[in-house]
């Protein structure tokens, strides 16, 4: 049994809005932004949906968050996003000064790691592997169908 407010319940959470992103045909990133112990964004890929290549699940959850908090700065906040972020996203991740980013399976051809360790910011803690197989499977699934 997982225990509220653990990494592996919020990234159950993230994975639900992954299994939403995949029903609508995109990617199946799904991301959840926590402060306080509590979920105060959650979003997934909607880049096919928009027609927008920025339309990233963790793009949209940074926004929303910001929205919600009144302010663009994420430095009391976690974020659990299915994938590991890409460049973009790590990016957009670096300028809202997240405290800690917490993601599932690595993505070895996009990931913000196969470009540089220091996009972040240089204050933000980094987790992978939560769930790991979960959030590898459900990608891997997605793209086998597509072919």
């Amino acid at each position: 049994m997982t225990e509220p407010f653990s990494d592996e319940y919020f990234m159950k959470k993230a994975l639900e809005e992954a299994r939403t992103a995949f029903e609508k045909g995109e990617v199946p990133v799904g991301a959840v932004i926590v402060a306080g112990g509590k979920i105060i964004a959650r979003s997934h890929n909607l880049t096919e949906t928009l027609n927008d290549v920025t339309a990233h699940a963790e793009m949209i959850a940074i926004t929303a968050a910001a929205n919600l908090l009144g302010g663009k700065y994420l430095d009391e906040c976690t974020l659990y996003v299915t994938l590991e972020p890409c460049i973009m996203c790590a990016g957009g991740l670096n300028w809202a000064q997240l405290r800690r980013l917490v993601f599932g399976a690595a993505d070895i051809k996009r990931g913000y790691t196969k470009f540089s360790q220091n996009l972040l910011h240089p204050k933000t803690k980094v987790m992978g592997g939560v769930l790991e197989k979960e959030c590898s499977d459900l990608i891997t699934n997605f793209f086998k169908l597509k072919r």
